[in-house]
């Protein structure tokens, strides 16, 4: 098993170029603007290289998680070396690449990517978001808008790094 940090890298540009279009004057630019309280003149401050540079570290650490949600083929490839590999690393080692040869490309798909990657938005990022907002007293409209931009890229970060993330074998 090996990570492709290339394409980790390409999916962790995910959310910058996903929220230059959602947070845009394209989508929801002006809904969000009013949700936060935020004028044109309010975003002009800020170290905006510093917001984008941690932003991308931020979104590559995101990158890195998914490929153990969106590859199932690790799961076998941590079980194989949590039962006993130390002792029969020889055996553990050739049931793996059995393993990966019979099933290494079941479900390693843009689609089963985006399809976990949804899901986690949904289950994961969607909670802890809505939550957040009843404290802070926001809206519906505002965990709408930043859930949905959080599900849909997700979905699209999940497929590269399962098609592409990690080469098995």
């Amino acid at each position: 098993m090996e990570t492709n940090f290339l394409f980790l890298a390409l999916a962790a540009l995910v959310p910058l170029v996903m929220g230059f279009i959602w947070y845009g004057p394209m989508l929801f630019q002006n809904a969000w603007m009013k949700q936060m309280g935020f004028t044109e003149e309010s975003l002009k401050g800020g170290n905006m290289a510093l917001i984008f540079i941690l932003s991308y570290v931020f979104s590559f650490m995101v990158a890195f998680f998914l490929q153990f949600i969106t590859v199932h083929q690790l799961g076998a490839y941590s079980a194989m070396m949590e039962s006993g590999a130390t002792e029969l690393a020889g055996d553990a080692v050739a049931n793996y690449q059995d393993f990966i040869t019979l099933y290494g490309g079941n479900y390693k798909t843009f689609k089963h990517g985006a399809l976990h990657g949804a899901i986690g938005g949904l289950f994961f990022i969607l909670p802890v978001l809505a939550t957040q907002a009843m404290f802070e007293r926001k809206t519906f409209k505002y965990v709408a808008i930043n859930a949905g931009y959080w599900i849909v890229t997700l979905a699209i970060m999940g497929g590269i790094v399962c098609q592409w993330g990690v080469t098995l074998g």
